[in-house]
């Protein structure tokens, strides 16, 4: 058994950021099939007696697929509209995809300032406590309709890392559009190894290759690391998978398929 089977069938609580690489088609729109077995696995994982919260991205990939004439611009006042119609979208997906197994889901829209302010930190873990014991899912993203340099986030892995550690999950989980961190950019050189598991970052970040920026995302392979940097400080390990791998959790949870894993020792 892999130390990520392992990981995996041992944890309870589960932080599953899903990404936009993951969800988008060659187009840039939504990519229905993957959400439903996205949605599939998780209600599978529910099933089994485990408990998860999503952070999902994907609210500019819904708007660009619902209004495709704004796409092209580059003003951020567009750039805001389309993630508010997209946000709609992406919830209503994920509302049907829930809903054929009678599983309800609820929005939070979070900024920075949500997890700096002590009182507005106690309100999200209240809602995110009440939801996951009554049976719902959170589906967790950052509110870009209004997010502006002094309150943004930045990117949903940082989101995924801060709701992890306020809900002290026991594994946040990230699907991205690659099988794991690997020591050379894996798309142009065929040498590049799989590193599957990692005790040290920075030892890690001396040895590999971390540029390069996913093409539907805010980020790259390096906020992916910084987040389970930020995870880590609480003890919480990250698994980095292929979302786009048909039944990547089950199968990683039986040792079918693997990835990266961030431990703690």
């Amino acid at each position: 058994m892999s130390g990520i089977s392992e990981l995996l069938k041992k944890s309870k609580k589960i932080v599953l950021k899903v990404g936009s690489n993951v969800l988008s088609s060659d187009d840039g729109t939504v990519n229905r099939r993957i959400m439903n077995d996205i949605v599939n696995e998780v209600c599978g994982l529910i099933k089994i007696g485990k408990q998860v919260i999503i952070v999902s991205s994907g609210a500019g990939i819904c708007g660009v697929g619902a209004i495709d004439k704004w796409s092209r611009r580059n003003d951020i006042n567009y750039k805001q509209a389309l993630c508010a119609i997209g946000q709609v979208e992406l919830m209503m997906a994920y509302k049907e995809n829930f809903a054929a197994h009678d599983i309800h889901v609820g929005q939070m829209l979070l900024t920075r300032d949500d997890f700096t302010d002590g009182q507005r930190k106690l309100n999200i873990r209240n809602a995110l406590f009440t939801m996951v014991d009554e049976g719902v899912v959170p589906v967790i993203n950052e509110n870009d309709s209004v997010s502006v340099e002094e309150i943004k986030i930045g990117d949903n892995d940082t989101l995924a890392a801060y709701t992890a550690s306020l809900w002290n999950a026991d594994v946040m989980i990230m699907l991205s559009d690659i099988d794991g961190i690997f020591s050379k950019d894996p798309k142009s050189d065929p040498d590049a190894q799989l590193v599957e598991e990692i005790y040290d970052i920075d030892e890690l970040l001396n040895k590999i290759d971390v540029n390069g920026k996913s093409r539907f995302g805010t980020g790259g392979i390096i906020t992916k690391i910084d987040a389970a940097r930020k995870a880590g400080r609480y003890y919480i390990p990250t698994v980095l998978l292929n979302g786009k791998k048909s039944g990547i959790l089950r199968k990683a949870m039986d040792g079918e398929e693997t990835g990266t894993a961030f431990l703690w020792q």
